[in-house]
């Protein structure tokens, strides 16, 4: 009995240089994450910040960019989550080749994933003609904002919702099945909400790569027209805008960028004080993020 009692306080807290050298990987890790971003959001004067919020062409971007994200965002949930569904629940020949065509995205750099849906619906191409034809024009236009994104940002909704759906325990959906209740139904009412969370997660995690892309703006959508689902002022992604400042002025392109880095710190800060208030289907501290 004695000789147990250091082996439980080891295993809860470990010994003193175990925590300290957790300590310092971990906040040095910390460290890089948050000084970056601290360095971006003081670095502009107060004049600078209210000249980008005063600037329309930084206004028309940003707005864009979080409507074109948002419809992204709406795509990549609705095709997401049931492939992560299939490949979480279901076997078949050939899942490995699908799994890794779904994860390829994720290591394809920016402009070569611009390039290979410039071949396929850009200018003169027939899926792109026949696109266009439909009224939903791809080169320079929201839609092919919106086609990047979800190609970039897809697979972290889908990779984190079958991991979540894998987590759901196959007994309940058995319970389910044997009084009475259709696959889709026990889907739709036990694996989902069960898996929610990690649902949610991917979601941010997609949205979040997708506002951070600018590779394959730079080949399909460089400067967006209206037309096509947008009516607003002739703009340019986020991303892109910020680039295009940079080469211009240091000073107005980090203004810019802080900017949208403490409007998508808040969206993720509200998520953060929705859950904790009880706002969310789940309970405060379990969402994986």
């Amino acid at each position: 009995m004695s000789g147990a009692a250091p082996v439980a306080g080891g295993v809860r807290g470990g010994s003193r240089p175990a925590r300290a050298a957790r300590l310092i990987l971990s906040g040095s890790l910390l460290l890089l994450f948050v000084a970056p971003v601290i360095a971006l959001v003081t670095y502009p004067s107060a004049s600078a910040y209210s000249s980008a919020l005063s600037d329309p062409a930084v206004r028309a971007s940003i707005g864009f960019t979080l409507l074109a994200s948002g419809v992204a965002l709406g795509v990549t949930l609705l095709f997401g989550v049931p492939l992560g569904h299939l490949l979480a629940r279901r076997g078949f020949r050939g899942k490995g080749v699908i799994e890794s065509a779904v994860a390829l995205p994720v290591v394809v750099p920016h402009l070569v994933a611009g390039l290979a849906l410039f071949v396929v619906v850009g200018p003169g191409t027939p899926a792109g003609s026949f696109l266009a034809r439909l009224g939903v024009p791809i080169f320079d236009s929201l839609w092919g904002v919106v086609l990047v994104m979800v190609y970039v940002s897809a697979p972290y909704t889908v990779l984190a919702s079958e991991l979540a759906f894998r987590a759901v325990d196959p007994k309940l959906l058995e319970a389910a099945r044997s009084l009475g209740a259709s696959p889709a139904v026990a889907a739709r009412t036990i694996a989902l909400p069960l898996a929610l969370r990690g649902v949610v997660a991917g979601g941010l995690l997609s949205w979040a790569r997708s506002v951070s892309e600018i590779g394959g703006f730079l080949i399909l959508a460089y400067t967006v027209y209206p037309g096509g689902g947008y009516g607003g002022p002739v703009t340019n992604p986020l991303a892109v805008l910020v680039y295009a400042v940079y080469e211009v002025r240091l000073a107005d392109a980090v203004a810019i960028a802080a900017l949208f880095v403490i409007v998508a710190f808040g969206l993720f800060l509200l998520v953060r004080l929705l859950e904790r208030w009880g706002r969310l289907p789940w309970r405060a501290g379990e969402l994986p993020l």
